[in-house]
């Protein structure tokens, strides 16, 4: 069954390596509309827009999108979420799935399933997904965030490190990596897509930044440093990657050409 939640996302225009990257034409619709579109196709009861700008609420305007405006000065998605749910006068057992504006290949049941995840665990506040990790360079890499969970597949942390690192498979590290990852299955990496709470997200502006946080650049640490659990939904391979760079939208628009 389809659990009942609200899809948001979240779009800034300032972004440093491809600018204006939500308005970026793939197959004749700007990005955001583009994500909107998947999201509405997850299932979720609503689906809107959180911006700080005029020109993507003029874009949700013409294409039926509900945009949202929000300060422009949010530090994260998170943040931005937290005002648009309040603009929305949303319940606190409502739920919520964060859509970030740069995935318009996101799977639609993916979304579907990670806010499944959340209906489902209430003890926690938030729910994110993370697949195995095959290649070592990706388990070596700072640009990949890994999780490790307990029991009841909740995290325990986040980290761009190698983590969980296998001590006795890999003695001579960091003078020598392993040809192959020990332990197949359990190296997780996380895979940034979120449902929270409306609750959380109304606590989450009374958190202060965490200072494992600060440390690894990572924001949901801040949510584990203040109690909160996240469950985590393990799916066998990673989603489409989204648009950060010139080279990752013309990918994207080859597929819609």
């Amino acid at each position: 069954m389809t659990p009942s939640f609200i899809a948001l996302v979240p779009a800034r225009m300032a972004s440093s390596r491809l600018p204006d990257k939500p308005l970026a034409n793939i197959g004749g619709l700007p990005m955001v509309i583009r994500v909107a579109r998947q999201a509405a196709l997850s299932g979720a009861q609503r689906v809107a827009i959180a911006t700080d700008s005029e020109s993507v609420r003029a874009a949700a305007r013409e294409h039926g999108v509900t945009a949202i405006m929000t300060r422009a000065d949010h530090p994260s998605g998170t943040d931005r979420l937290a005002e648009a749910v309040d603009a929305l006068q949303l319940q606190d057992h409502e739920i919520v799935v964060n859509v970030q504006g740069d995935e318009p290949l996101i799977p639609p049941e993916l979304i579907r399933e990670v806010a499944g995840l959340l209906a489902e665990r209430p003890e926690c506040g938030m729910a994110t997904a993370a697949h195995p990790i095959v290649e070592v360079d990706e388990f070596f890499s700072p640009n990949v965030v890994k999780v490790v969970c307990d029991a009841q597949d909740r995290a325990l942390y986040f980290s761009r490190a190698p983590i969980p690192f296998t001590r006795d498979a890999m003695p001579r590290f960091p003078i020598e990596r392993p040809a192959q990852l020990p332990g197949q299955g359990q190296v997780l990496r996380h895979v940034g897509l979120y449902a929270y709470r409306v609750a959380f997200l109304r606590a989450w502006r009374s958190f202060a930044p965490a200072p494992i946080e600060q440390l690894e650049s990572l924001e949901q640490l801040r949510a584990l440093w203040h109690g909160v659990r996240i469950a985590v939904l393990r799916v066998d391979q990673a989603p489409p990657a989204g648009v950060d760079t010139p080279a990752d939208l013309e990918r994207v628009q080859k597929l819609f050409s």
